[in-house]
């Protein structure tokens, strides 16, 4: 799971690196474009059309990178529960930091005031291929029409299946609501050699269909897998929803691991999961599952409780040592009960409360659902 998190961050540093070049390019186009269509009555002429915000910031108790650092204070033949929930917090982050990546861009171009349809082809200063930018208005795209449409493809690769599209973003200005596709691949062919059918897309509103201020769902599909023997549990796909009302943020959603495996032969599991967090006070609570990869299951209870993380994993020790005690098993699944709590620093506590601070956030995951595990072990994405 390293290595998603690793790839995430290069694709960041690159993507943002990348954007520099565009938007030096863009501004002296939209000099031109906007003196041309100028008008002293309208005021909003200048003025971009960009949405300001595309994501939704999720607290960090719930959402950080895996340093690989457990319980230190555990026999080691235990399985530290806190490992176990920050695998959690890991793939939350992999994909707040593909939302995050989608931020950026937006940042950049709407530094230069999109407001009108542009066209033009500029040579990246990074892989140094022809780029083919291209905004349209009133465009059609998932059943639905939007103010603009903008896209950037690899000039040479438009014949290709994927249409050489690096970039590929919908929105609308009022409510703000949109849809951004990315393959980095086609936006950098030299840094992004390693990963070249890795796509992401963030769809993000502000018009409150499912009852929040804003919520974002985030896809990422075609992530390279490690070498199982090395890491067992590296991420596929994942479909993550994040929804804020006022200091709280709902998150739940899963990921696919398809080398993942425990004690028995089983291999393939979805990290199904459920959580609600408090911004001000950086606490969080979640339930997880592990549900295997090709389950049609899509009620909570089969996804959360069935194959919450402790039965998956007592199951399997009891198929494999059928002899063995109820209390060697408890003593070794450690700090796995449901649900966990989780503070500024991660994980506290398994299956008790640290304190009614989590009360009313406790409530809230029980309502959460994630979603069918087949559907996003085969989740794919698609450009227009």
């Amino acid at each position: 799971m390293y290595k998603d998190q690793k790839s995430i961050k290069k694709m960041k540093y690159n993507m943002k690196k990348n954007l520099f070049f565009i938007l030096g390019i863009l501004v002296m186009a939209s000099l031109v474009l906007v003196s041309c269509k100028k008008n002293n009555d309208d005021e909003d002429e200048d003025q971009s059309k960009l949405p300001t915000s595309f994501k939704v910031d999720i607290p960090s108790s719930i959402s950080q990178p895996f340093t690989g650092k457990g319980t230190k204070d555990v026999a080691t033949d235990t399985i530290p529960g806190d490992d176990l929930y920050r695998h959690l917090g890991t793939f939350i982050y992999v994909g707040e930091e593909a939302a995050e990546i989608v931020q950026h861009i937006i940042t950049f171009i709407a530094v230069y005031n999109i407001n009108h349809a542009m066209d033009l082809t500029y040579v990246s200063n990074d892989d140094g291929r022809d780029k083919h930018l291209v905004v349209v208005e009133n465009s059609t795209y998932d059943g639905q029409t939007w103010e603009f449409q903008l896209t950037i493809t690899d000039s040479d690769s438009e014949s290709a299946a994927d249409g050489g599209k690096g970039i590929q973003i919908f929105w609308n200005t009022d409510p703000v609501k949109g849809i951004a596709i990315l393959k980095p691949y086609n936006l950098d062919r030299d840094e992004h050699l390693g990963y070249p059918d890795a796509m992401y897309r963030v769809d993000y509103s502000e018009a409150g269909e499912y009852g929040y201020e804003k919520h974002m769902i985030v896809y990422i599909a075609n992530l390279p897998l490690a070498d199982p023997l090395v890491n067992p549990y590296s991420m596929k796909t994942l479909k993550m929803f994040a929804g804020k009302s006022g200091n709280v943020v709902d998150v739940y959603g899963n990921s696919d691991h398809p080398n993942a495996k425990f004690y028995n032969a089983d291999t393939g599991f979805n990290w199904a999961f459920a959580a609600s967090a408090k911004y001000t006070e950086n606490i969080g609570v979640a339930e997880v599952g592990l549900p295997r990869s090709t389950s049609t299951a899509t009620d909570r209870e089969n996804l959360l409780v069935t194959n919450s993380m402790r039965n998956v994993l007592s199951n399997q020790i009891y198929e494999v040592w059928p002899t063995i005690s109820t209390e060697s098993v408890n003593a070794y699944l450690f700090n796995t009960q449901a649900p966990g709590y989780f503070n500024n620093g991660g994980f506290v506590a398994a299956g008790t409360s640290p304190g009614t601070q989590y009360d009313d956030i406790d409530t809230r995951k029980d309502n959460l659902t994630p979603y069918c595990p087949v559907t996003v072990t085969n989740l794919t994405i698609e450009f227009k």
